[in-house]
């Protein structure tokens, strides 16, 4: 069995540990500046990360096309890192160009977690209307 579903938690939980431990120094220094950050990594690294790992796991057709699974991996969890970094550098250094690139990285993960859901919809569609065919041949 692949471990991608659980890399994908691992990656997740190491998010939620660093949204934490900042969400825990926002509140001591009464310092919200970079609410943002901590925002972006709780949503897009532990809840998003954490939900298509469990996916991945509820429905392992998905890791069948491992190229597919990996590119999801990567743009997801590589934007996910690099994305509140990139709103750090937009709120202290007015430099918001890695938070840009960073939210279209994601968006495609995105889109590719999307259509290889849908792909296996259409799959499973495809599959349960031939084997219906073959029990019931006057149904068609």
């Amino acid at each position: 069995m692949s471990k991608l579903p659980l890399l994908f938690l691992a990656t997740a939980a190491a998010c939620l540990l660093a949204g934490v431990g900042m969400g825990i120094a926002m509140g001591i220094t009464h310092d919200f500046s970079l609410s943002p950050v901590h925002a972006h990594l709780n949503l897009l690294g532990w809840t998003s990360l954490a939900l298509m790992g469990l996916t991945l796991r509820a429905y392992p057709e998905l890791l069948r096309s491992r190229p597919l699974a990996w590119a999801q991996y990567g743009l997801s969890a590589g934007s996910a890192l690099i994305f509140p970094a990139g709103i750090y550098l937009a709120v202290t250094q007015d430099a918001p160009g890695v938070a840009i690139a960073a939210s279209l990285v994601w968006f495609a993960g995105v889109v590719l977690f999307l259509a290889r859901l849908v792909g296996l919809l259409v799959a499973h569609d495809s599959a349960v209307t031939t084997v219906s065919a073959r029990l019931n041949p006057l149904a068609g």
